[in-house]
């Protein structure tokens, strides 16, 4: 072998040893961690929200975000990854960004679930190529969690979203304006 072709062997195991450290995830623990982040999520609001036992059980399908950790100086964002449940089981796994301005500045960290209440809004969901929570979604508060499936807000709109376990700095925490997009753990 010629020391050339040796070298260009070398650099070419070199660059393949490199580029494979590069994963995407296919393969790895990433969706068994986040499945067992989402348990704990599902377990801490039926537990501590028993209304949304019954809310998840007409729903036709919930989507959990585990944590959101969002920070901000005049300028913000937001990220996180969850799972999507039909009947309990994940079909499939989101990450969620958030973009914002004006007067913030801290950070904060926070979980929110996504009720589908309709095939439709779940179907929608799914089609979407990035989808975006609007201000079409309806908010469940954490405090009337004892009584959240019975409520009016809840049979009449096609996405609850409720937002729970918030610690941090920046007031206030809304799904408003994120954007969804399906990914590989």
């Amino acid at each position: 072998m010629s020391g050339l072709s040796r070298r260009g062997a070398i650099l070419s195991g070199s660059a393949l040893l490199g580029l494979s450290a590069c994963g995407n995830g296919v393969g790895g623990s990433g969706a068994a961690q986040l499945d067992a982040r989402v348990d704990a999520t599902r377990d801490f609001l039926r537990e501590r929200y028993p209304g949304t036992v019954e809310l998840t059980n007409r729903a036709a399908g919930v989507l959990y975000m585990p944590l959101m950790t969002e920070a901000g100086l005049f300028i913000g964002g937001a990220y996180g990854q969850g799972a999507l449940r039909i009947n309990d089981i994940t079909v499939d796994y989101y990450s969620a960004t958030q973009a914002s301005w004006g007067l913030q500045v801290g950070a904060q960290q926070y979980a929110h679930a996504l009720f589908f209440m309709t095939p439709q809004a779940l179907a929608d969901f799914r089609r979407a190529d990035g989808w975006v929570a609007g201000a079409d979604a309806k908010y469940a508060t954490p405090e009337g969690g004892g009584s959240l499936g019975a409520d009016t807000t809840t049979t009449t709109s096609p996405v609850v979203a409720m937002v729970f376990g918030q610690a941090g700095f920046i007031a206030g925490a809304t799904v408003e304006g994120t954007k969804y997009t399906r990914i590989i753990p």
